[in-house]
C-alpha cells in the first residue's frame, strides 16, 4: 500500500475519534466512530493474509453492530425525553443499551470475545493502534455517561473484565493475544473506578497507553510475537530485553514501577468508597495477569537459546528502526511512580 494512501486513512482515524471527542450530539459521536472504524478496516486487511482478513471480518461485524446498538438507543432515548445531547441519556433502557453497545466497542467482559481473536490476526503495528488508539473514541462516551448509568452495572463490567483478562492470559502463547487480554483487564480496572474518580480514570489511560505502546514497540523491534521465539531475544539485544522485561513488570503493577501507581491509587479509592471486598477482587485477579507477565519475563531474561552452527545470527545485522518513541515510553513506563504526591495533588 502507497505510504500517501496510510496517511489517508490514519488522518481520517484521527478525524473520526477527534469528532467524538468534541460533539455533543448522539448522531455526530455516532458518525465519528463510523469514520473510525471505516478508517481502520484498510489497514487491517493490508496484509493479504487470511488471518488478517479474517480479523478484519470479525472486527467490522462486531463494530457494525456495536454501532447499530448506540443508535437505536439514541433514538430511544430521543423519543422518550426528545433530547439528543450526550449527557442527557435519561431513559433506563437507553442507558443501558448504550453502556453495552460502547462496551462491546471497547471489548469489556462479558463482551470481549472478539478482542484476542482480532489483535491475532494484526502485525505488530496495526495492533498497536487497535490496544490504544481505537480505545479513546468509546471511553470517551462512556465517561460521560457513566454518572448515568446504573452503578452496579459498571462495577460488575468492570471487574468481570479483571477476572477475564487476568484468567484468559493464563494458557496463551502467542504475544498479541497476551496483550489483548492485558488490555482487557486494564480497560477493567478503569472503568470500575470511573463513577468515582474520572481523573484517575485518565491517568490509568494514559499509563496504559504508555506501557502498552513501549511493550508493542519493543516486540517490533526484536521481531517476535510468540513466547518460544522470545528466548533469542537476550543474544539480539540485551538492553532491549531488559527495558522490556521491567515494562512488562509495570504493565503487571508492580512495585516500583509506573504501572503500580493506578493499581494502587484505584485500590485506595475503593476502600474510601466502601467497596472493599471489589478492591480485593480486583487485587486477587491482577495476581492472575501478574502470573502471565512473569512467564513472559522468564521466557526473555531467564531461558539462554540453545546456540548451534545451524541457527541464524540476525543480531548481528543492522536494525534500521527508529528507537527514539521507545525510549521515551519505556522510560516514563518504568520511572513515574515518585510523581505520586504531584499526581494526587493535582486530582484533589
Amino acid at each position: 500500500m502507497s505510504p500517501y494512501v496510510i496517511m489517508i486513512f490514519l488522518s481520517s482515524l484521527g478525524l473520526g475519534t477527534t469528532l467524538t471527542f468534541m460533539s455533543s450530539h448522539w448522531l455526530l459521536a455516532w458518525m465519528g466512530l463510523e469514520i473510525n472504524t471505516m478508517s481502520i478496516l484498510p489497514l487491517m486487511a493490508m496484509r493479504h493474509h487470511p488471518r488478517a482478513v479474517e480479523a478484519t471480518t470479525k472486527y467490522f461485524l462486531t463494530q457494525a453492530t456495536a454501532a447499530a446498538t448506540i443508535l437505536f438507543a439514541s433514538l430511544i432515548n430521543a423519543w422518550t425525553t426528545g433530547e439528543w445531547n450526550t449527557n442527557s441519556l435519561t431513559d433506563p433502557t437507553a442507558t443501558t443499551l448504550m453502556m453495552m453497545a460502547l462496551a462491546l466497542k471497547l471489548g469489556l467482559a462479558p463482551v470481549h470475545f472478539w478482542m484476542p481473536t482480532v489483535m491475532q490476526g494484526l502485525n505488530l503495528t496495526t495492533g498497536l493502534i487497535m490496544a490504544t488508539w481505537q480505545k479513546l473514541a468509546p471511553f470517551a462516551l462512556i465517561t460521560q455517561i457513566s454518572p448515568m448509568v446504573n452503578q452496579q452495572l459498571i462495577i460488575t463490567l468492570g471487574l468481570l473484565s479483571v477476572i477475564v483478562g487476568g484468567w484468559g492470559g493464563l494458557n496463551q502463547t502467542q504475544l498479541r493475544m497476551i496483550l489483548a487480554y492485558s488490555s482487557i483487564a486494564h480497560l477493567g480496572w478503569m472503568t470500575i473506578i470511573m463513577q468515582f474518580k474520572p481523573q484517575l480514570t485518565m491517568l490509568t489511560l494514559i499509563l496504559y497507553i504508555m506501557m502498552t505502546s513501549a511493550a508493542f514497540l519493543t516486540l517490533k523491534l526484536l521481531a517476535t510475537t510468540k513466547i518460544n521465539t522470545l528466548s533469542t531475544s537476550w543474544s539480539k539485544s540485551p538492553i532491549i530485553t531488559t527495558t522490556m522485561t521491567l515494562t512488562l513488570l509495570s504493565l503487571g503493577g508492580l512495585p516500583p514501577l509506573s504501572g503500580f501507581l493506578p493499581k494502587w491509587l484505584i485500590l485506595q479509592e475503593l476502600t474510601m468508597q466502601g467497596l472493599p471486598l471489589t478492591a480485593t477482587v480486583a487485587a486477587l485477579s491482577a495476581l492472575l495477569s501478574l502470573y502471565f507477565y512473569l512467564r513472559l519475563c522468564y521466557s526473555m531474561a531467564l531461558t539462554t537459546f540453545p546456540s548451534t552452527n545451524n541457527t541464524s545470527t540476525p543480531w548481528r545485522t543492522q536494525n534500521m528502526q527508529n528507537t527514539a518513541p521507545l525510549a521515551t515510553l519505556t522510560t516514563l513506563s518504568l520511572l513515574l511512580l515518585p510523581m505520586l504526591p504531584l499526581t494526587q495533588a493535582l486530582m484533589t
